[in-house]
């Protein structure tokens, strides 16, 4: 299969059966979506989803947020990965985010990743999620499951998936072909024993051509 009919497939199923995919992290404004992307680092979206409930009561703005300290934080989200760090990050954020932006999250990757523990994925993520930016945020679902599927060519990095990702598929799409990933990997494509029998793809997925459908 041609690399041009593979994302062509890829797009044409989602499309028609996952058509508004979205991030199954819980928030209702930009500063909410920001503070819940930064959590979710190695962690899971329903964990988190636990967590921030009280965290936005407690700060449902920079400016509360900014105002308070590293242990305050630590104490609502101890229970996520990397509690510690996370909690310095959240603190500096808001603290930059009045700065440097007068409290509004704003719309560049570039302008984004000057936010404490805002790295490049969590950046695209809200480029594309709340600003709708023609960006792909590559975490490891997304990378495992591109990969796979062959719709990169054994790519190591993170950036190297995106970078294909952003050259082959619609510009259109690239924002919900983000979802379209995770969620296939987080459901189906897991990563020690992929779903391959309850999995819609298999006709065109290198994975399960070279290495399932041989055993």
């Amino acid at each position: 299969m041609l690399k041009k009919e593979r994302y062509r497939a890829f797009v044409d199923y989602f499309s028609t059966h996952n058509p508004d995919a979205q991030t199954e992290l819980n928030y209702s404004n930009p500063f909410e979506l920001l503070v819940a992307v930064i959590l979710s680092a190695q962690c899971t979206d329903k964990r988190i989803n636990q967590v921030t409930p009280a965290l936005f009561r407690r700060f449902p703005d920079a400016e509360s947020l900014a105002a308070s300290s590293s242990d305050e934080v630590y104490s609502y989200i101890r229970s996520v990965s990397y509690p510690n760090n996370k909690a310095k990050h959240l603190v500096g954020m808001a603290q930059k985010l009045l700065a440097e932006f007068q409290g509004v999250v704003p719309q560049e990757v570039a302008e984004l990743q000057k936010l404490p523990g805002v790295g490049r994925k969590t950046a695209n993520v809200i480029a594309s999620v709340v600003y709708n930016a023609p960006a792909i945020a590559v975490d490891t679902h997304v990378f495992r499951v591109a990969n796979r599927i062959g719709l990169t060519d054994n790519a190591k990095t993170p950036l190297a998936v995106e970078k294909q990702l952003v050259k082959y598929l619609p510009k259109d799409t690239l924002a919900i072909a983000h979802h379209w990933l995770i969620l296939h990997g987080r459901y189906i494509c897991v990563a020690r024993r992929p779903k391959c029998e309850e999995c819609p793809l298999t006709w065109m997925c290198r994975y399960f051509e070279k290495v399932v459908s041989r055993k």
